[in-house]
């Protein structure tokens, strides 16, 4: 088992690399981003159909230096970097994991260029910009997804089957939580300015949201209670914040709470709290716990604890690190990541095939709307809106011909 382990996290994060196709897809990565090597280069090697072709970052030196790190063959530095990234005709594909205020500006840009868009979560500062950016790149036929990426990964997906199956009965509570140890993100983070989209909710907190409505197959009616533990020095931004949400029927008797933390203390004060990773599932039967739901690659475990006749509890636990025997089109190995199988869907949803599971423009609207809940009821002012504004399309009418 200890090597089964060591292999698999091993070479997750040293994925083997394939050859690639004659006209595979370019991507181009807005900003030289910490996340991008674990949640795009690093599995661009293993995929045959996708190449990491270009960077832009305002910094010509940073970028310089990511791209020979990298690997990556086209470097845009300077001012207009990542415009010029938009405009060279050989990107395909355009990666966007600028800070979250940035998100909707560089998205409705890319659509205008004709480029899909892998764009990091949260997808934006609001709803109403979500929904704008979809409506854009369905009207000039690109794909757009919103890069929650635990959705693709089969420990997620065989929670949901469990509980879809009925073997527990119905779902009477949800508790997701992602808590973050002190230390691991900095004072100054950008996760901590208000004025790029930052705080606790935006960022660990939307996970513990998306997988909330994901497994309940619903969306919350309301918000009924939100606390916020705020930093000292910019009350805007949530450190911590924890929220309660009630369902519609024929949902309604379904409650859950969401708990997302930035800098989570210690145990005793010097032991950094692991483990507060997971979502568990309360039913009229039993119950369902997934740990790790974020990097189940890694580690994770399916506990279930089903309720017999006389109140016996019958438990067992279950891994899912590839798709079940026999699966149609099931693609995938143990060490794929989520980052891995996202990818693979990414691409089937480009070059027109069906990928094995889609996050859906609904869903990444539905998950700003609940977010913005959370923050109204927290007594928290939403997130900035975007300054940009779409350049109106010229009437036809006045067109010379």
């Amino acid at each position: 088992m200890a090597y089964s382990l060591l292999k698999r996290v091993y070479t997750a994060f040293n994925p083997p690399s394939e050859p690639k196709t004659a006209e595979p897809l370019k991507f181009g990565i807005l900003g030289a981003a910490r996340i991008a090597p674990p949640a795009l280069i690093q599995p661009a090697k293993s995929h045959p159909d996708v190449v990491v072709y270009a960077v832009a970052a305002r910094d010509i030196n940073k970028a310089t230096k990511y791209a020979k790190k990298w690997g990556i063959e086209k470097v845009f530095g300077g001012k207009g970097s990542y415009q010029e990234l938009l405009d060279d005709p050989q990107v395909d594909v355009v990666y966007n994991p600028l800070p979250n205020g940035l998100h909707y500006e560089w998205t409705m840009k890319a659509l205008q260029a004709g480029k899909h868009v892998l764009l990091e979560k949260p997808s934006s500062n609001s709803a109403e910009e979500t929904r704008k950016m979809f409506e854009l790149a369905e009207k000039n036929g690109l794909v757009l997804l919103e890069a929650f990426h635990y959705r693709f990964h089969p420990a997620i997906q065989r929670l949901k089957a469990i509980l879809d199956s009925g073997e527990l009965g119905t779902i009477k509570s949800i508790e997701s939580m992602l808590h973050i140890p002190k230390g691991f993100v900095g004072e100054d983070d950008i996760r901590y300015q208000f004025e790029l989209g930052g705080g606790a909710l935006m960022d660990c907190g939307c996970y513990t949201v998306s997988s909330t409505l994901y497994l309940a197959s619903s969306t919350p009616s309301e918000v009924p209670t939100a606390k916020a533990l705020t930093v000292p020095t910019n009350p805007h931004i949530d450190r911590a914040m924890t929220a309660t949400l009630a369902f519609p029927a024929p949902k309604s008797n379904i409650t859950a709470s969401i708990s997302g933390h930035l800098s989570n203390p210690n145990k005793w004060g010097i032991l950094p709290k692991l483990g507060e990773i997971y979502v568990k599932v309360e039913c009229e039967g039993g119950e369902a716990t997934l740990g790790n739901f974020v990097m189940p690659t890694i580690y994770h475990w399916i506990e279930v604890k089903k309720t017999g006749n006389g109140g016996k509890v019958e438990r067992r636990v279950e891994k899912a690190y590839i798709w079940p025997a026999g699966q149609k089109d099931a693609k995938g190995e143990e060490w794929w990541t989520t980052y891995r199988f996202q990818l693979e869907a990414f691409v089937d949803q480009v070059r027109g095939r069906k990928p094995q599971t889609w996050m859906t423009a609904q869903e990444s609207i539905d998950n700003m709307k609940t977010i913005e809940m959370i923050y109204a009821k927290a007594g928290l002012d939403p997130r900035p809106a975007s300054t940009y504004v779409l350049p109106a399309e010229p009437d036809a009418s006045t067109v010379p011909v």
